[in-house]
């Protein structure tokens, strides 16, 4: 009964999403605003109800229940529970699931918390997010229906995909999609305004809170899968350039540049038309990211690999949602009146920069996704790698990252630039200061990482520089959120260029007792032990490694064998100091009887998800901030009322 609840939950959220769709064009045309109470009402209990169809699911994989056919295909009796609970979302109709059920509990929390909006505009807003759930509950129910049965069940499952056997199946697709759906409500107060002709302040303010928590939800779900792909994989990297990692890029640089924008238009009315377009983009990017997980026009580590008619149908939403969206932009962007103006020279003027700067680095990597694809629909086999990326985005990164120093030291509507050079002095100082210093100093070193460690400190100086002759205990939390977001940014930048410039690597035979040697360490094979676990084997190798002061510790690097699907997976072990990792894989067994060893010495690469950790909660209490100064001004308004 458990599925046919979760099915049935599913079939009502779809019938309330299309009844919500209704009311909503009725109470625009009529102008009814008593409407108002029922159309919130009905988005509440449509997000209700698509979570219950989501608990099922997840109440369907840790009962193991084998007559739904998604649990029988993705799961195992012998499975820790950890895996049967998040392997509800670990194959493609499960993470649909819960793409729709974040869709619909986003839409229900607008119902309930958004009082800001205009009431037609509200109404406007709430349609538009059930037209876009409407189209993904017809895709589950028609298409990736997750509660199908088999009839007669088998006798056990097909397990889980090996690679999704850790708790990073737990924290990362959520937290990623909350962020990708996320922007689907600011999708939609875009949408509600642009009906309604309601593109200005009031409307940026309702909706930066919702683009800032999308936002959060991005950083957060792209920092845990890097850290999460840099030691499941066993390739020691942290960034691939994979086609469905760019995927999540891509939304996240829209997400950015749209929360910069929409600040703009909440504080100073300016952007107005450039924020709505900046809206639809963001949701384009996590559409067109959904596409390419789902096509099956893509091999990836990331991607599921499904009947392409479903990435037909996904293409058809896209081109529905974001063809209408544009088409109404075109219609109504006339109607957006011209907000206030401001000088070129101006803390505006290098959000506009930082914009544009974006913008061409999404373009660059949309680019570099799709040409492939493109290339091998006219049967052109190529491969687009981190060196385009690098050699194309890397430079205009850097100079965004300088932009952003600046950026926070300039005043609004207009600056002088004798005064900002004086402002800026400290951080120009430790920008040229960094560099020396690595230069002379750190050793063998090319142009673009020494350029992204001397901005680094360049920007960390920058970065608190807002903080200068003020009241720290006194400072609001939203300001407290910029420094630390954009030192985050900093710190991430110096553990990429530091551990991409400096990495060094070992990949050598050893038999047991045999050293090694890579950086500082003398890393020794002691011996090979087999080991039995709930649902794979492994041969585990044991490394004793000393450093040069002496120091003495174990590693331990598995290689696993799975029976539930038959797979084979290479376990880093992997040693954090203050100055990096020692990175160290385990690979086969030789005719000569030496086992394959892989080392890497990483240096500072941990200051790559420390930056992302900071990042994230510089925009936590950011919102916070912004949210807490909102309640104040209630609070005293019903005061003096």
């Amino acid at each position: 009964m458990i599925a046919e609840t979760g099915l049935a939950a599913l079939w009502l959220a779809a019938a309330l999403a299309a009844l919500q769709v209704l009311l909503g064009v009725l109470a625009l045309r009529r102008g009814r605003a008593e409407a108002v109470p029922a159309i919130r009402a009905v988005a509440i209990v449509q997000g209700a109800l698509a979570a219950v169809a989501m608990l099922a699911l997840i109440k369907a994989f840790l009962d193991t229940d084998l007559s739904v056919a998604l649990v029988a295909a993705n799961s195992h009796s012998m499975k820790p529970w950890l895996y049967k609970f998040a392997g509800a979302w670990g194959n493609h109709e499960g993470s649909m699931l819960l793409w729709v059920t974040i869709l619909g509990v986003a839409g229900a929390a607008v119902a309930r918390f958004e009082h800001r909006l205009a009431e037609r505009t509200l109404v406007a807003t709430l349609a538009a997010q059930a037209g876009i759930a409407l189209g993904f509950y017809a895709f589950l129910l028609f298409a990736s229906n997750p509660f199908a049965r088999l009839n007669p069940p088998p006798a056990d499952g097909a397990g889980l995909n090996p690679l999704l056997q850790d708790p990073g199946l737990a924290f990362h697709p959520p937290t990623l999609y909350a962020g990708y759906v996320g922007l689907s409500v600011a999708f939609s107060f875009a949408v509600g305004a642009l009906v309604t002709r309601d593109v200005g302040p009031a409307f940026a303010r309702a909706m930066r809170p919702w683009v800032l928590g999308a936002w959060i939800f991005l950083t957060l779900g792209i920092t845990a899968g890097s850290y999460w792909a840099y030691y499941e994989l066993g390739w020691g990297g942290w960034w691939f350039w994979d086609p469905v990692e760019n995927a999540s890029l891509m939304p996240w640089l829209a997400a950015t540049a749209l929360l910069h924008s929409v600040t703009v238009l909440a504080t100073r009315d300016g952007l107005r038309a450039w924020t709505v377009m900046l809206a639809v983009v963001a949701f384009s990017m996590s559409m067109i990211g959904t596409f390419l997980v789902r096509s099956g026009i893509l091999t990836s580590v990331h991607a599921f690999a499904v009947d392409p008619r479903r990435g037909s149908f996904i293409l058809v939403l896209l081109l529905l949602y974001i063809g209408g969206a544009l088409a109404l932009f075109g219609a109504r962007v006339g109607t957006v009146r011209q907000g206030k103006l401001f000088e070129p020279f101006s803390r505006e003027g290098s959000l506009v920069a930082n914009n544009l700067l974006l913008t061409v680095i999404l373009g660059i990597v949309l680019i570099g996704t799709f040409y492939p694809i493109v290339a091998g629909a006219f049967d052109v086999q190529l491969s687009v790698g981190p060196p385009f990326f690098d050699s194309t985005a890397g430079p205009i990164a850097l100079l965004l990252v300088a932009v952003m120093a600046v950026g926070p030291l300039l005043r609004w509507r207009r600056d002088e630039a004798e005064a900002l050079i004086q402002r800026s002095f400290p951080a120009i100082a430790a920008t040229l200061a960094t560099g020396v210093a690595v230069f002379l100093l750190g050793g063998p070193i090319g142009v673009l990482p020494l350029a992204g460690v001397a901005l680094a400190g360049g920007l960390a100086v920058a970065s608190v520089a807002p903080l200068a002759k003020r009241n720290l205990a006194r400072a609001p939390l939203h300001l407290w959120g910029m420094v630390i977001a954009h030192l985050g940014i900093a710190v991430s930048l110096a553990g990429m260029a530091i551990s991409t410039a400096y990495t060094q690597e070992t990949l050598l035979a050893v038999g047991v007792g045999d050293p090694a040697r890579v950086a500082g360490y003398t890393v020794r094979l002691e011996g090979v032990r087999p080991l039995v676990s709930d649902n794979w084997t492994a041969l585990e190798g044991r490394l004793a490694v000393t450093d040069d002061n002496g120091v003495r510790f174990v590693l331990r690097p598995q290689v696993r064998y799975f029976t539930t699907p038959v797979t084979t997976t290479n376990e880093s072990a992997i040693a954090t100091m203050w100055n990096g990792q020692l990175y160290t894989v385990l690979g086969a067994l030789g005719d000569d009887g030496r086992w394959q060893l892989r080392l890497w010495w990483k240096p500072f690469v941990t200051l790559i998800w420390l930056g992302g950790a900071m990042i994230a909660i510089g925009g936590a209490l950011s919102l916070i901030g912004h949210q807490y100064r909102l309640w104040r001004t209630r609070q005293r308004a019903e005061l003096y009322a």
